[in-house]
């Protein structure tokens, strides 16, 4: 007898890549862990609304937080299921044609480099690469 395969739920997953903000936030994470108080200052958006956003990114099982100290760091979580990881990776790979993505990345480097000039960032820990830089 041929089992069914189990097909998951794909509903919260596209659920979470239908904002632009959670797209956003997406983008900032690939590759990294990144602290809140950098989605705040690149998306110029409140922390509330930030934290939100990235709950409801948690909820669909594709970010995850860890606090240190003060600070809570998000990154992406790959989800196990083929399917699921196969539209997550075509949202993150269909960034880089997107200009409000490398501008993001843009500002996130300078953040990275020049947290003084950013009033939000003294004292927060810089993002932490996931990825080798030659991904």
């Amino acid at each position: 007898m041929v089992r069914p395969v189990s097909n998951p739920d794909l509903t919260p997953l596209f659920s979470a890549l239908a904002d632009r903000t959670r797209l956003r936030l997406l983008n900032l994470m690939n590759g990294r862990e990144v602290c809140v108080c950098y989605f705040v200052e690149i998306l110029r958006q409140s922390q509330p609304k930030i934290s939100r956003h990235l709950a409801y990114l948690r909820r669909a099982g594709i970010v995850s937080a860890r606090r240190e100290g003060k600070w809570m760091h998000y990154k992406i979580d790959k989800p196990s299921d083929p399917g699921s990881l196969a539209v997550l990776e075509a949202a993150l790979a269909s960034f880089s044609a997107d200009r409000q993505m490398h501008s993001d990345l843009a500002r996130l480097t300078k953040a990275c480099s020049q947290p003084r000039t950013f009033v939000t960032l003294e004292g927060a820990p810089s993002p932490l690469n996931l990825v080798p830089e030659d991904r």
